[in-house]
C-alpha cells in the first residue's frame, strides 16, 4: 500500500524517545549502540526478574533492567499504571522533549489539540490480564481492583500516554503483530493528510510476561540457553524475546522546516503486503512473496531504485523459517552485496514495537554510529538511505525507506 498523497510525503522524524534493555533516552541508546557486543551483554545479562522461575525456568530475555518510571515522571499518579503503560509514557515524554515540543511539562511550538498518538503493540498488557484472571479464579471476582481493570484493554497504555502528556489529537493503537509500529506510520500519514493533527507520536511498546514466554516456548521457537542466537544466519537456533518502547515524533517535513525543528531523518517510502500460510495449522509463517512486495512498494513510494539503498535493517530474529525468506527476498531485489544489519541480536524480538526499534537503530547510524551487527555487505561512511523491514508471524510484511536528507530527483523524475 503506497503513501496516501505526495503532499504529506516525505514525513520528518524530529524526536526520538527510547525505553530499552540497553538504555533509556536517545543519548543512552546511541551510546550503547556504539559497542554492540557490550550492549548485547547488558541486555541479556541474567535471568529476567519480570519472569517467574516457575513459569519460565532458565529463561533468556532482554529485560529493561532496573526501570523506574518515577525518575522521569515523578512519584505521583503512577500507582495503577502497569509496566507497558509506564514504558509508553516515558518513551512518549522523551520523544516530545527531544523534538522541542515540550519542556518542563509545558507545550512548546504546537498546541495540545494538534498532537496525537499512533501506537502499536502485539500483545499489550498481558501481565495485567494475568493478574486479574488469577484474582478472579483463585480468589473471587469481587477482589478485582477496578482501578487496574482498564490496563487489560489493548489500547489503554497509549490512551494513558495521551492523558498524561495532554495530547488531544487522535489516538490509535495498531494491533497486527510484528508489523504494527511500521504500519502505524501509514495511520499517522492518513491523519496528517486529513489535517487531523500536525504531529504524531509514532511507535509502540511490548513487555515480557509469563504467558507470552510460555506461549513462544510451547511453539518451540525460543533459543535454549546453550543454543546459538544469530539472527539472519543459518546457525541460529531460535529467538530471544525483548521488551521496551520507542516513539518517534513524526510531522510533515515542510512543517518541521517552518518551525526550525531538527530533522533526524525523513520517512520517504512505505509498503506492506500479506500472503497467508498454506494451512491454518501453520502458526509461524513468513512469506518471501509478501516481503518482496512490501519492499518494492516502499521503494516505489520513495521513487528510489535498489542501487540507492545503503543498508537494510532486517526483521531477522533467529527463527530459521522466519529469517530465511527475508534474506532470500533481499537477495532477489538487491543482489548479494546489499549491506544487512540485524539489530535484534542486540536487544531481542520486541514484536509489535520492533519496527520502531529498527528505525531507532537507523537513526543512530545516520548520526555516525557504525551499523551493526552486519551480516552482509559494507556500509558507506555516511549512509544516506536505509530500508527497515518487519515480518509478521502470520504472513504479513511491512517496509519503510528512511532518508538522511532530502532526495534530489533527476530532471524529468516525479
Amino acid at each position: 500500500m503506497a503513501a496516501v498523497d505526495s503532499s504529506v510525503n516525505p514525513l520528518a522524524i524530529t524526536g526520538l524517545g527510547v525505553v530499552s534493555s540497553i538504555g533509556v533516552g536517545r543519548e543512552a541508546w546511541i551510546l550503547a549502540l556504539k559497542d554492540c557486543e557490550k550492549a548485547r551483554a547488558r541486555a541479556f545479562r541474567g535471568a529476567p526478574t519480570v519472569l517467574s522461575a516457575e513459569a519460565a525456568p532458565g529463561a533468556i530475555a532482554a529485560e529493561v533492567w532496573d526501570f523506574d518510571a518515577s525518575l522521569y515522571l515523578g512519584n505521583k499518579g503512577l500507582r495503577n499504571f502497569d509496566r507497558l503503560t509506564r514504558f509508553l509514557i516515558v518513551a512518549g515524554k522523551l520523544a516530545l522533549e527531544d523534538a522541542g515540543l515540550k519542556k518542563d511539562g509545558e507545550q512548546r511550538a504546537i498546541r495540545a489539540e494538534r498532537i496525537g498518538v499512533c501506537s502499536a503493540t502485539a500483545y499489550g498488557s498481558l501481565d495485567s490480564i494475568t493478574e486479574l484472571l488469577k484474582v478472579s479464579e483463585l480468589e473471587d471476582p469481587r477482589y478485582v481492583n477496578p482501578a487496574r481493570f482498564p490496563n487489560t484493554v489493548i489500547n489503554s497504555a497509549a490512551a494513558y500516554l495521551s492523558i498524561w502528556e495532554d495530547l488531544r489529537a487522535p489516538n490509535t493503537t495498531v494491533v497486527d503483530g510484528n508489523c504494527g509500529a511500521l504500519d502505524a506510520i501509514l495511520t499517522c500519514e492518513t491523519h496528517l493528510y486529513n489535517t487531523r493533527a500536525d504531529v504524531f507520536l509514532v511507535g509502540g511498546g511490548e513487555i515480557l510476561s509469563d504467558p507470552l514466554y510460555v506461549a513462544f516456548k510451547k511453539l518451540g521457537i525460543l533459543a535454549e540457553a546453550d543454543a546459538a542466537f544469530a539472527p539472519g544466519l543459518p546457525e541460529s537456533r531460535g529467538m530471544r524475546l525483548g521488551e521496551g518502547a520507542v516513539y518517534l515524533c513524526v510531522e510533515r517535513s515542510a512543517d518541521a522546516r517552518r518551525r526550525g525543528a531538527e530533522m533526524r531523518a525523513e520517512i520517504v517510502g512505505y509498503g506492506n503486503a500479506f500472503e497467508p500460510p498454506s494451512s491454518e495449522a501453520v502458526l509461524v509463517h513468513a512469506s518471501k512473496s509478501a516481503i518482496q512486495r512490501a519492499i518494492q512498494m516502499a521503494l516505489q513510494d520513495a521513487s528510489l531504485d535498489r542501487t540507492q539503498v545503503d543498508i537494510a535493517c532486517l526483521s531477522a530474529n533467529g527463527i530459521a523459517q522466519f529469517d530465511r525468506p527475508e534474506r532470500e527476498a533481499l537477495a532477489e531485489i538487491f543482489g548479494p552485496d546489499i549491506a544487512i544489519a540485524v539489530p535484534k541480536s542486540i536487544y531481542g524480538e520486541t514484536l509489535g514495537a520492533s519496527g520502531a526499534f529498527g528505525i531507532a537503530a537507523v537513526l543512530s547510524w545516520f548520526e555516525g554510529v557504525p551499523a551493526a551487527p552486519l551480516i552482509c555487505g559494507a556500509v558507506p561512511k555516511h549512509p544516506l538511505r536505509a530500508l527497515v523491514v518487519t515480518v509478521g508471524f502470520y504472513g504479513n510484511a511491512s517496509a519503510v525507506v528512511l532518508s538522511r536528507g532530502p532526495i534530489v530527483r533527476k530532471r524529468g523524475e516525479a
